[in-house]
């Protein structure tokens, strides 16, 4: 094993301590670890991470709903019409995105794109949050909806989860507290990223499903010891740290990927 695929099944390890511990961040490491570790190209990448944020998602989500905190109608308000994104995303769009762009490739518009995406997710991370407390409203339902159809968009382009977009408004417009939030986070992702993944193989997609699965297993270790630490530590606490870790990834693959494109 050469020192890559080491350091690819450890990031795959902290995928799922991610997903464990603060609901979101899985995602925005999966493309980077699948591409820079195990050479998977990016147009595959993106549909690749889908089953693994997807899986290791679903089970997060089931042990938060054993603890009750998975909100049913939140999954539904927010869950269904990001479903409706990822399968047009993933069906038509990013098919019909042309392999050569002109001054750069789909590949390199497609980590540019990502890596900008973690760039504002880190940001957002970093940034301190002031959770509101549940209310009995049942939080503010068009906005909810709509924050599904732009989280399905970008999971279906750029394979990212969206668990960085997905709580705060959760927590800003469905008045769940975090705890709930993150939980029912899960439940959301793992609908996306699954239905995701599964129209990417009815459309004629391939996917390494031996890589994947070893990549799986190390995550579900990872989400184990998360949802663990999740119960000692405080996620507010390690959010941050994370996020400066999200920040640094992405600005160096923005850099790269604008230094191949000139050369």
């Amino acid at each position: 094993m050469d020192p890559n695929q080491i350091l690819g099944y450890a990031a795959s390890f902290l995928i799922g301590v991610s997903l464990g511990l603060i609901g979101a961040g899985g995602s925005i490491l999966t493309v980077p670890v699948l591409v820079y570790l195990f050479g998977v190209k990016p147009t595959l990448a993106t549909a690749e991470s889908l089953l693994v944020v997807g899986a290791t998602a679903l089970v997060g989500a089931v042990l938060a709903a054993r603890r009750g905190e998975v909100s049913g109608r939140h999954v539904l308000l927010f869950g269904v019409p990001s479903i409706v994104t990822v399968i047009l995303a993933r069906r038509w769009l990013v098919p019909a995105i042309p392999a050569d762009l002109g001054l750069i490739s789909r590949d390199q518009a497609l980590l540019g794109a990502f890596s900008i995406l973690m760039i504002l997710a880190a940001q957002a991370m970093i940034r301190p949050s002031k959770p509101k407390p549940e209310t009995s409203t049942g939080g503010d339902s068009p906005r909810i909806v709509a924050q599904g159809l732009m989280v399905g968009l970008v999971t279906g382009i750029v394979g990212a989860g969206g668990g960085f977009l997905i709580i705060p408004a959760l927590v800003l417009f469905g008045g769940l507290d975090m705890k709930k939030a993150l939980g029912t986070s899960l439940a959301i992702i793992s609908i996306n990223t699954l239905l995701g993944f599964g129209t990417h193989l009815v459309g004629g997609g391939q996917a390494e499903l031996g890589l994947l699965g070893s990549i799986l297993a190390m995550a579900l270790g990872g989400l184990v010891l998360g949802s663990y630490l999740a119960k000692r530590i405080s996620g507010a606490k390690l959010k941050p740290m994370f996020g400066w870790f999200v920040l640094v990834m992405g600005s160096a693959i923005l850099i790269n990927e604008i230094l191949r494109s000139r050369a």
